[in-house]
């Protein structure tokens, strides 16, 4: 398992609780220790990917000075981050915009020296962030030719994340294309879309990356899947560590992303590396799955708090 920083880099985000979470200590200065504590849970127990964007607030910042702090390197640990978001909010909780989106050679060229000023020889792995087949991104020839050059020269894999109810054709395209070493995608019980795709990327070579497996903080006790809830509760576990074992249990998966932002967050997850979940059980929840459609239409309505 990996973390991801995108609920512990910037005071808002569309995870449920998300605000009880930070319980108003959204200060700059706050953040950095949290993310820092939260960062020492998962490195001591085990996690060594890390996962950040450029849109993810201060996300960079925070995993690049921890890592300065603890004199870890990319020998100890893998980091990867994200090009294509632009980070909008100016830290606040209310923001009419928090992100906008421009997979443009210019950004990509701005982004990318903004990434080494953070994370410095620790970068390990560069992402498209949330590509989509009408971005036009994976036809782009010059940023293409920009990735192949960090590719090359920096020796940055290069990825592509995915985003929406295309996720699979978008990888598709991707594994066409030929430019990429890892795919990073949705993939949870109400999202297994992508599945198909994932186990074509794993069996091309790329590494798997899987985000959001918690849906967000939708499987979770704070969300409202009653089967998940019961299932765990015969298991004698939490719902998000069943749900990230569905992940894990997949054969294509190469690391899943946590996105705690608390300790007890964290451990609760990890505790998902405990759980066996065997066809019985995946049986139970494959019900759970909804339309692509639907799913990404509910996901956009979720509250930045």
């Amino acid at each position: 398992m990996g973390l991801g920083l995108a609920a512990l880099g910037r005071p808002a985000y569309i995870n449920l609780g998300h605000a009880g979470d930070l319980a108003a200590h959204t200060e700059v200065s706050a953040l950095r220790a949290r993310a820092h504590e939260v960062l020492d849970a998962a490195f001591a127990a085990g996690v060594r990917y890390f996962d950040a964007a450029r849109s993810y607030g201060r996300a960079e910042e925070f995993l690049g000075s921890w890592l300065s702090d603890r004199g870890l390197t990319r020998a100890e640990v893998s980091v990867g981050s994200k090009w294509g978001y632009t980070y909008t909010a100016d830290w606040r909780i209310d923001a009419d915009v928090n992100e906008v989106k421009d997979l443009s050679i210019d950004t990509l060229r701005r982004q990318e020296a903004e990434t080494r000023a953070n994370l410095g020889a620790n970068i390990g792995l560069y992402q498209i962030h949330s590509a989509t087949l009408d971005s036009g991104v994976l036809e782009d020839r010059a940023v293409l030719d920009e990735l192949a050059r960090l590719r090359s020269e920096a020796g940055w894999l290069t990825g592509v994340s995915v985003t929406g109810a295309g996720q699979g054709e978008t990888i598709r395209r991707a594994l066409e294309v030929g430019a990429f070493d890892c795919v990073q995608a949705t993939w949870n019980l109400l999202e297994p879309s992508a599945g198909p795709a994932l186990q074509a990327a794993h069996d091309a070579g790329l590494g798997v990356i899987i985000k959001e497996a918690v849906a967000n903080g939708r499987l979770t006790a704070r969300g409202d899947v009653p089967v998940l809830v019961e299932v765990a509760g015969e298991l004698g576990v939490a719902p998000d560590a069943l749900a990230l074992a569905a992940v894990l249990a997949q054969p294509w998966v190469d690391v899943v992303l946590s996105g705690a932002s608390t300790v007890d967050m964290i451990g609760s997850n990890l505790s998902a590396l405990d759980v066996a979940v065997g066809p019985d059980v995946l049986e139970r929840l494959a019900p759970l799955a909804k339309d692509p459609e639907t799913y990404w239409e509910e996901r956009s309505e979720l509250p930045w708090t």
